[in-house]
């Protein structure tokens, strides 16, 4: 009977033992999958921007100045270009609940146009159309 215990409390030492290497062992691959998910990340990003076009910081600073030229030039005093959605106070006093951008695609399509000023349309061969 006192061996049986005894076997119980080795297996039971045995058991903790066990568990705690594991939990060791756990957290150090736990460390290494976040190294390997983070290098997976960027390994990723970096085949997303395999193909884009390269800017200078000077063509980012021109395409800002178009963008900021677009948007200043835009009529937003205009307010048929606004849908407006009014509330009524509890002492009766009329409010704007919210106000919605109605034509937003004349904005962007200044900017898209203002941008685009910046650049020449590359020529594709009927082989790249396809």
């Amino acid at each position: 009977m006192d061996n049986i215990i005894n076997n119980n409390k080795m297996n039971k030492e045995q058991l903790e033992t066990n568990i705690a290497a594991l939990e060791l062992l756990l957290s150090e691959n736990s460390d290494k999958a976040a190294s390997f998910k983070a290098q997976l990340e960027k390994e990723k990003q970096q085949l997303e921007d395999y193909n884009k076009p390269e800017l200078t910081p000077a063509d980012i600073a021109n395409i800002e100045t178009n963008v900021e030229e677009a948007v200043e030039g835009f009529d937003f005093s205009n307010t048929d270009n606004y849908e407006f959605e009014f509330g009524l106070d509890y002492d009766g006093k009329v409010y704007v609940e919210s106000v919605g951008l109605q034509c937003a695609y004349e904005l962007t399509e200044q900017v898209v146009k203002n941008v685009c000023k910046l650049f020449k349309e590359a020529e594709l061969s009927e082989d790249d159309n396809s």
